[in-house]
């Protein structure tokens, strides 16, 4: 917000419906001490004076956009309701606090990978003998024979807890989580906890690395920063997706009138998902006709080998390999993407975050299809069938190593290289080449400058 000066009250400009302010005086009006970082009128009353001849103030930095005014014109304006108050933190201000030390740590590593074995035993006696935390490993883990031919490894063996996946239930029992290896120890992360996860700090041990920031050669400095509550954070949307079978529509009826928030209490057949989930034809030969409900009114079908439909993370995921655009993770919205869609016209679309999609088996549809969820739990979606996604209240919380846009585009650069491509010659360079009155052609040149140096 703007600083005010000393004694200012703040309050809310209002004008009557047909205000006494001629436009000259509206004109005059000190307007640039009346607004704060969103954009909105804060003054104790209008001042009439000329304006000062000094620069008005910027607005103070922020990933929301301001919010719009909310009248239009001099008669209209938006209808005031109970539902239009609602309270959104500016995602640059998300930072992690700890109100309590935290004392459990999980520890993911990548599989069946030999170089992550040596940064996993540093790291866990580390978190062990320095940080004296209780640390917790999946029991796959200890079943590594080359980990447990490590002399170290050894002496700390006994003092890790173990969970085995699909049995333990670790909700409210990890306070932090710690990744090694590359993106799919995140969407394993996010798979293990199904409601509110711990906040993550992933280090690139992988192959790509796109949503592992942090560098492992000085991890102790790092951790011991981010144990300290010194930290930002991206607050990554996942998407909930609840499987409805065609003999279950009675039962889906109540469960939707009795709780349409219904992801404070996960169904049985729901899952969340960090990137995306995806609607494919499967092992048929003929073209995926799905139906697809936006809010409960049909909005298209689909007629092409399938559908992706992702959070802002899974933008830059299989939806960018499909061609859709890349979204920040910090912008509420979903991403809907067709797989080879047989119409040329059929772009992919963004749509808010709050809105439900329904997807089903189109009745002319000559087969089924296949769902995949996260790249996994695979399984077949009937006529009659359908699956609801929209966004979770659960997003995953992942640190960042600088801050929110800096590791985004530092993950675009380095992961996907955007926008790499030769550097365009100025035209001094040009006119250079051209005045030498050499016959050679500009390549040429080129090379023999290369060889000269």
């Amino acid at each position: 917000m703007f600083p005010l000066r000393p004694g200012q009250p703040q309050a809310v400009v209002s004008f009557p419906l047909h205000s006494s302010l001629s436009i000259e005086e509206f004109n005059n009006v000190k307007w640039e001490d009346m607004s704060d970082c969103n954009n909105n009128c804060i003054r104790e009353e209008p001042v009439l004076r000329p304006k000062p001849n000094r620069p008005a103030l910027r607005r103070t930095r922020s990933l929301n956009a301001p919010s719009p005014v909310q009248q239009f014109g001099p008669c209209g304006r938006i209808m005031k309701n109970s539902a239009m108050v609602m309270q959104i933190q500016d995602p640059a201000s998300q930072r992690l606090t700890w109100y309590k030390p935290p004392l459990t740590v999980l520890v993911i590593k990548k599989v069946s990978d030999a170089s992550v074995l040596a940064p996993f035993v540093y790291l866990v006696d580390w978190l062990l003998q320095e940080k004296n935390m209780v640390v917790w490993v999946e029991s796959a883990v200890l079943e590594d024979a080359q980990l447990n031919e490590n002399v170290r490894f050894k002496a700390i063996r006994d003092k890790l807890v173990t969970f085995k996946d699909g049995r333990d239930d670790l909700t409210d029992r990890i306070d932090f989580i710690v990744c090694l290896g590359g993106d799919g120890t995140l969407l394993y992360a996010s798979l293990l906890f199904q409601q509110s996860v711990p906040p993550v700090m992933a280090f690139h041990l992988g192959s790509l690395g796109f949503l592992t920031p942090f560098r492992f050669d000085n991890f102790e400095e790092q951790l011991t920063s981010v144990l300290e509550g010194h930290a930002a954070l991206t607050l990554r949307s996942r998407l909930r997706c609840v499987m409805h079978r065609r003999g279950d529509r009675k039962h889906e009826a109540k469960t939707l009138e009795a709780d349409p928030d219904g992801d404070a209490r996960p169904a049985a057949n729901s899952i969340l998902v960090l990137n995306e989930v995806v609607i494919d034809r499967g092992p048929s030969p003929y073209l995926s006709n799905i139906d697809l409900f936006l809010d409960g009114k049909y909005i298209t079908s689909v007629q092409g080998d399938g559908l992706i439909v992702s959070t802002p993370t899974g933008s830059t995921a299989y939806a960018a390999a499909a061609g859709a655009s890349m979204i920040h993770p910090s912008v509420p919205a979903i991403m809907v993407t067709p797989i080879c869609p047989h119409s040329l016209s059929f772009r992919p679309i963004v749509v808010p975050a709050g809105v439900e999609l329904k997807i089903s088996v189109s009745p002319e549809s000559r087969n089924t299809s296949w769902v995949s969820f996260d790249g996994r739990n695979r399984q077949e979606l009937f006529h009659g069938d359908s699956l609801r996604v929209t966004t979770s209240i659960y997003p995953v919380p992942c640190i960042c190593a600088q801050d929110q846009i800096s590791d985004w585009f530092a993950s675009l650069a380095d992961g996907l290289h955007w926008n790499v491509r030769k550097r365009q010659k100025c035209l001094d360079e040009l006119s250079d080449l051209t005045a030498s009155g050499s016959e050679d052609t500009l390549d040429e040149i080129e090379n023999m400058k290369l060889y000269d140096v």
